[in-house]
């Protein structure tokens, strides 16, 4: 019996049960177009924090200031000052490798501008800020090395609280007082969308770092230095310098751990991306046990079939037909349904996809290994499930196959 009369064969023993045939597949079906949508979630997620880490800036390196220890307990990066100023100052000057540094300096307030207010952050930079973090000015200006060096009330907004702010109309050139200190505002920044965390990056306020300091947070340490590398290539030799300059400066004896953490851009990447690998490794793993239920489907409806089919199999013996014709027949049958169901399936799966990035408006990608992947475990479940049914009816007795009523 050649592979087309066999294939003619198998398709028509399917016909004959449609129903059962489909509910058979369906589980199939459900089974790859779950994987396929959820691989496709993942992906997605995986580039949406990708886009979310680039939108940080270019080769980025931060130095947060060490940890204080209080009866043996560390507190953890940031509860102690360890920066300074000429800190920041010393690594523009001495590390070849940075090419854009920014001082930092946070607080936070009500900010009042006429009738209206808003609780947001207000965040002290330099005037290479925006490079370090590619971020533009919609409209307006931004604050100059003057304006540092000389703590002026000037600041720029986030297009969050420019819109709470002043909803009908300019901010350029109005004032604002946060904690009752005035500021004129010079700028509006781009929209920047939210980050990795989830925060709006546009609800923010930016003043010359010095100001921050002097007239809002009233500390004499910066809260962490944000530094651009001359290159990605170079982000491990411009954090290099930095250590080696800090601990230098800090005078930290060789045996003495920093009282400082620098974290770059592409350790904050892995770490994303690998927490978004194991969210899609976990929702493909228990999509595909419905594939696993689908085979075990098969398996049944294909021992049923052999049941139902004994006698014909004791005919089909009886005028010379093979034990490896028998395996072929009902192993191609098995093959049918589950690659049948695995097209559909795929199908099913890439429009889900598409209604699920449409309707929670997240973004999806459908590559061609989920596809292929999908498929292949159609392929595989069809061999494995189909086989010890197959095996069964080849190995039959020809004459008692004829007396089965």
């Amino acid at each position: 019996m050649n592979i087309t009369n066999i294939l003619i064969s198998a398709f028509r023993a399917l016909q004959r049960n449609k129903m059962r045939s489909f509910l058979t597949m369906l589980g199939i079906i459900i089974g790859v177009g779950a994987v396929i949508a959820m691989l496709a979630i993942g992906q997605g997620a995986e580039y949406s924090v990708q886009q979310q880490i680039s939108s940080l800036g270019t080769n980025i390196l931060m130095v947060f200031p060490g940890s204080s220890q209080q009866g043996g307990i560390r507190m953890g990066a940031g509860t102690v000052t360890t920066l300074t100023e000429e800190d920041a100052n010393a690594i523009a000057r001495e590390c070849p490798a940075v090419a854009y540094i920014s001082p930092g300096a946070r607080s936070g307030g009500q900010v009042i501008a006429g009738n209206l207010n808003w609780a947001t952050s207000i965040e002290g930079t330099s005037a290479d800020y925006l490079e370090i973090r590619k971020w533009k000015v919609e409209y307006g200006d931004f604050y100059t090395d003057q304006d540092v060096k000389a703590a002026s009330k000037v600041c720029v907004l986030g297009r969050t609280v420019a819109d709470n702010l002043f909803p009908d109309s300019d901010p350029i050139d109005q004032n604002i007082r946060i904690r009752n200190v005035p500021f004129k505002v010079i700028g509006v920044l781009a929209r920047k969308g939210q980050n990795a965390m989830g925060q709006d990056q546009d609800d923010i306020i930016l003043a010359p770092y010095t100001t921050v300091l002097r007239r809002l947070s009233y500390s004499p340490n910066i809260r962490y230095v944000l530094v651009s590398a001359v290159s990605a290539a170079d982000i491990p030799v411009a954090q290099k310098q930095i250590e080696e300059l800090l601990r230098m400066r800090h005078k930290i004896n060789s045996y003495e751990s920093d009282d400082f953490t620098i974290r770059n851009q592409t350790d904050i990447a892995t770490m994303a991306t690998a927490t978004t690998q194991i969210m899609t490794i976990l929702l493909a793993s228990i999509a595909s046990v419905s594939l696993l239920v689908g085979g075990i489907g098969i398996m049944n409806i294909m021992l049923v079939s052999v049941t139902e089919r004994t006698r014909e199999i004791g005919i089909r013996m009886s005028v010379g037909a093979r034990e490896r014709d028998i395996l072929t027949q009902f192993l191609i049958e098995a093959l049918v349904l589950s690659l049948m169901g695995g097209i559909i399936g795929i199908i099913l799966g890439v429009s889900g996809s598409q209604v699920i990035s449409s309707l929670a408006h997240w973004p999806t990608f459908v590559t061609v290994f989920s596809i292929l992947l999908s498929f292949g475990f159609s392929f595989a479940i069809g061999i494995f499930f189909g086989f010890y049914p197959a095996r069964k009816a080849s190995r039959l007795n020809p004459i008692d196959a004829l007396r089965y009523e």
